[in-house]
Formats: structure tokens, C-alpha cells, sequence
């Protein structure tokens, strides 16, 4: 199948497979998708960890989760894809293990970069570029995959921001501890990554939370449990400051996120959940390359990305830095107040 081939009627699979913000990145495809193609059926491919996210992008038509898939036996695998009648399949994060049961399966359409070997044997279309010297956006990057459906021109950061107008989170039942709660004054504070970024000294968040709570606002504290347990003790004891560390579902992050004021992490998943809710999303980043704000800011209509430097010597080496610990809690203040 060439670009020239009308993909209305036709059933389409994004294979994203890995965390929170490299789904929320990949989502613009599938509003993309049915712009151009508006009979199109687009299903999304991810953890069961992401697919509450998954399922409030209105471009998704439906949410197919791995840990369901892979629960089935070998055999039971492809005939579950048979039975969808997917005809294309985009492995946006490459699955060693998907490519081969997509394949098995015959589904005609098969994408990957030709960057990974295994596409060699399981891909029928691979475009070759590169994402680590880039310059694009991570959600532009992910545009490069798709010259199969017509796609020949990355869109704008504009155009990836107007295609998650898609997004729209549902109410959901908060824990007790927010009970009475001005979630609407409320700013929440994320500061671990799970590993996946430099991240800020949590004593500067700890001076930020004393500030927002001087300026008559709410703080939120929020991570995993295993997170909360590398910084319970050091949340300062005050009526207005909160830890919900270990507490909320995601599809219960999500709905704070929705009622609060704004969010301050570093480059992590709820940082790209509160941007493209259009909350005020401050983002901590190092200038370093390939984990520069270049490649993964937030998108939002609210959102900012901040460094120290961004001429940083030892990042423009690409060497690791410690240059983000000197971000100030003036400039975070700054951006949250603008």
C-alpha cells in the first residue's frame, strides 16, 4: 500500500507500549489520522499502566492493552488480531515481541524505523531517521512513521497542540484527604521521574511549597508509593500542604490535575498529563541532549519548560550535569504567576 491509498473504512493500530508522557506524545497521531481520514478506525496500543490516558483522547476508537493480550495463549495471540481485521499497525516504541505476532497475524500494513534489526523481519515499510540528534519534538519525531498514510510534513508544535483539544478527562472520586479541599488554589509538586530524568532537589521543592502557601494556595504532594517513600519525611506539616504519594489511581491523578491550579516536575508523565489538560504545567529540564526541552517540553497551552542555563557547557558536551539544581524557586514561582 502506497501514501496515495484512502485509508477511510480502514482499521489502523499506534503501538506505544512504554510510560505516561511517550503515550501522551504519541496520541497526536491519532487525531491526525482521523482529520485526514475520518472514517478511519484508529485502536491505540499500550500498557494497562497508561490506558486510562489512552481512553480520554476522543481520536481513540479503542484501547487495546498488552497485559490482556500477552495473558492469552500463543495461539489465541494472532487469532485475536486476525479477528480485528486490523490493516496497519504502527510500532511507534519497538516490541520485538509485537512486531512478530503482527506479522503472524498478516497484517498487511506494517511500520517500524529502520533503526531496530527486528524491523528487518517484521516491518513491510521502514522509514530511516534518527530521534537522538534531532531537533524535533519527541510528538514531531513520531509524525516521521506515518509518510504511509499521506503525512509528508512534520506538523507545528500549533498543530500538535490543536489536535489535543482530543483530551478530555471525567470526573473522578478523590480519597478523603481532599475532602473540603480548594483544589481549584491548589498547585501539585511531582518530584521523581521513576529514573526517567534529572530531576530537582526536593529541598527546593519544599522551599517552593512554603512559598505557594504564603501566596494563600494549596500544595499537593504526588508519586508512587515506593516515590513517596524517598521523600514522605521531608513534606513540611501544615494544614494546606498534602500527601497523596502512593494514594491515587491514574485515572484519580488525572481528575486532580483537572481541579488544580497547575503542576511543577521534571520531564515526567504528570508533567505532560497537567499540559495537556491546559493547566499551568512548569516543567524542570537539564539542556543536555537527547533530554532537553527541545525533544520533550510539555505541550500545552499553559505550559513551560525551564533550564538554568541553557548555554550550559558541560550539557552542550553532553556529559551529565547537575545544572537543574540551580534552578530557582523564584523562577518556578515566576511561571507558575504569570
Amino acid at each position: 500500500m502506497s501514501k496515495n491509498i484512502d485509508w477511510n473504512g480502514k482499521h489502523i493500530v499506534i503501538s506505544r507500549t512504554d510510560s505516561i508522557g511517550d503515550v501522551i506524545l504519541t496520541l497526536p497521531l491519532t487525531a491526525a489520522l482521523k482529520e485526514k481520514f475520518p472514517h478511519c478506525k484508529v485502536t491505540f496500543l499500550c500498557k494497562n499502566y497508561t490506558a486510562p490516558i489512552v481512553r480520554n483522547y476522543t481520536a481513540v476508537d479503542h484501547v487495546l492493552v498488552l497485559d490482556d493480550l500477552l495473558k492469552l495463549s500463543d495461539r489465541e495471540q494472532p487469532e485475536q488480531l486476525i479477528s480485528s481485521s486490523y490493516d496497519a499497525i504502527v510500532h511507534v516504541f519497538p516490541n520485538k515481541q509485537l512486531g512478530k505476532l503482527f506479522k503472524k497475524a498478516k497484517v498487511p500494513v506494517r511500520i517500524g524505523t529502520s533503526h531496530r534489526i527486528h524491523h528487518l523481519f517484521t516491518c513491510n515499510i521502514r522509514p530511516s531517521f534518527t530521534r537522538k540528534g534531532s531537533d524535533l519534538h519527541e510528538s514531531q519525531l513520531n509524525f516521521k512513521l506515518m509518510e504511509a498514510f499521506g503525512f509528508t510534513q512534520v506538523p507545528s508544535i500549533d498543530q500538535i497542540l490543536n489536535f489535543n483539544s482530543n483530551f478530555s478527562v471525567k470526573p473522578t472520586k478523590l480519597p478523603s484527604l481532599f475532602d473540603g479541599k480548594d483544589l481549584a488554589d491548589t498547585v501539585c509538586l511531582h518530584p521523581k521521574s521513576q529514573g526517567s530524568a534529572v530531576e530537582w532537589p526536593m529541598e527546593k521543592y519544599v522551599e517552593l511549597a512554603h512559598r505557594l502557601v504564603e501566596q494563600g494556595k494549596t500544595v499537593c504532594f504526588t508519586g508512587t508509593e515506593n516515590e513517596g517513600k524517598l521523600f514522605r519525611n521531608e513534606i513540611p506539616t501544615h494544614e494546606r500542604i498534602m500527601d497523596s504519594t502512593g494514594q491515587l489511581t491514574i485515572d484519580q491523578l488525572q481528575s486532580l490535575i483537572h481541579e488544580s491550579y497547575g503542576l511543577v516536575a521534571c520531564s515526567t508523565g504528570p508533567l505532560h498529563i497537567a499540559a495537556i489538560q491546559g493547566k499551568r504545567a512548569v516543567g524542570l529540564y537539564s539542556p543536555r541532549v537527547p533530554i532537553h526541552p527541545g525533544r520533550w517540553k510539555p505541550i500545552g497551552a499553559h505550559a513551560a519548560a525551564l533550564v538554568n542555563d541553557e548555554n550550559c557547557a558541560i550539557c552542550s558536551e553532553g556529559k551529565p550535569c547537575t545544572c537543574i539544581t540551580q534552578i530557582s524557586v523564584d523562577k518556578v514561582l515566576n511561571q507558575l504567576n504569570y
